[in-house]
């Protein structure tokens, strides 16, 4: 059995109350890995090209207000 399985079968054995309390866990934890994930990925420069194009868009009035 693999570590992912056994995880699985660990959260399917979960009470609701833990499971309730494991969502709300995972659910900070999965945003902070994101948020670490978007981070690098700024920082490398790897949505400079997508920010300019948002920028080419909006300098030329092809954007609208949210």
């Amino acid at each position: 059995m693999t570590r992912l399985e056994e995880l699985e079968r660990k959260v399917q054995a979960l009470s609701a109350h833990d499971l309730t309390r494991f969502r709300e866990w995972f659910a900070e934890f999965d945003a902070a890995a994101w948020d670490r994930e978007f981070e690098a990925d700024a920082t490398a420069g790897k949505l400079d090209r997508v920010a300019d194009v948002a920028l080419a868009e909006y300098k030329a009035g092809r954007s609208r207000p949210l």
